[in-house]
């Protein structure tokens, strides 16, 4: 009962109300000249308490409801499977040209587009995992804190259709990333998804310091590489002659540096919208620890109930006195 609570504690003075029925009867009262050779008829002493109880609980109910009774808001603890996510996606220009690294034309969809719809669904179909939403270009860009609510995760992709800008900052997006899981101090899996179509060069020392940072506590990193058509993969070998620098092949020393970090890494090469699909849902797959989460339950007015209760036990007490019957003494003859 310590969820419960009333807007007017002070109708609970009214309360001993609800004993009257009990102790006084409403039904009419018939003269009879004797009764003491009468059985007792458990049937109708059994209607006589129905009657008292409906009238006690719609007293009851109507004080209640007046009052103002409400569950309170609380948090409860539950179980499932999921993990702690941020998603971390590149908004640099080349995002909003399609896998043919063209604009959009007609029907066609361009990279950010398919990476929204596929991962608002992949939101969607997991139901216990704690998101947060990140974005980078020039600069990185906090979204949305870590949350439960789907709905503004939803709302957070959303809201990342506008143009991106020219570079892309993949260096500081992953420093932010960090910081978001790092505010989270509950013991679930970590994950960082990382979506991006492309690699730039992430200075020295910002390596040491993302070294430092995933060394701190472990973390699965996640990279779904958009990649455009006819551009190096991230396997792509340097042939002879070729310069092998991260100036020259950025997707690929930047996967070497992923794997270099000693946390558990992995990463998806998608060249068109149905291969980003199936790394989504491999990854859907592998992020399935237990996992220990609270749930916000809101406060719940319940007047609407105690009314309502009132009303049934009232209905029950006109019903019973529309089906009373009065007798009438018989004339005695003269």
């Amino acid at each position: 009962m310590t969820d419960f609570a009333l807007t007017t504690p002070s109708v609970l003075l009214l309360l001993p109300l609800a004993l009257l029925p009990l102790v006084v009867s409403a039904q009419r009262p018939q003269s009879y000249p004797s009764i003491d050779d009468l059985e007792i008829d458990p049937l109708s002493v059994a209607l006589d308490w129905a009657l008292r109880i409906a009238g006690a609980i719609a007293i009851a109910a109507l004080i209640l409801g007046i009052g103002g009774l409400h569950r309170l808001g609380r948090t409860i603890e539950k179980t499932g499977e999921g993990a702690h996510m941020v998603l971390l996606i590149d908004r640099s220009s080349s995002m909003d040209n399609t896998f043919a690294g063209r604009a959009p034309e007609g029907g066609e969809e361009s990279k950010s587009a398919a990476a929204r719809r596929l991962l608002k669904d992949f939101i969607l179909r997991r139901d216990h995992d704690l998101l947060g939403v990140a974005a980078f270009s020039t600069s990185p860009m906090h979204v949305l804190p870590m949350t439960d609510h789907k709905g503004a995760v939803v709302a957070a992709i959303d809201a990342m259709d506008r143009s991106g800008l020219a570079f892309t900052n993949v260096g500081r997006g992953l420093a932010l990333a960090l910081d978001m899981q790092e505010a989270d101090t509950s013991p679930a899996a970590r994950v960082i998804l990382l979506v991006s179509d492309g690699a730039a060069v992430i200075d020295r020392k910002v390596q040491e310091t993302l070294r430092a940072a995933f060394a701190r506590r472990p973390i699965n990193l996640y990279w779904l590489f958009l990649r455009t058509e006819g551009t190096p993969g991230i396997s792509t070998v340097p042939g002879p002659g070729e310069e092998d620098t991260p100036q020259a092949m950025p997707e690929r020393h930047l996967d070497k540096f992923f794997k270099s970090l000693g946390t558990s890494y992995r990463a998806f090469e998608a060249e068109n919208p149905e291969a980003v699909a199936e790394a989504i849902a491999e990854i859907s797959k592998l992020e399935r620890s237990p996992i220990t989460y609270h749930e916000r339950i809101p406060h719940d007015d319940l007047k609407a109930r105690c009314f309502a209760v009132a009303l049934a036990a009232l209905l029950v007490l006109l019903a019973a006195r529309l089906a009373e019957v009065r007798l009438v003494p018989a004339t005695e003859e003269t």
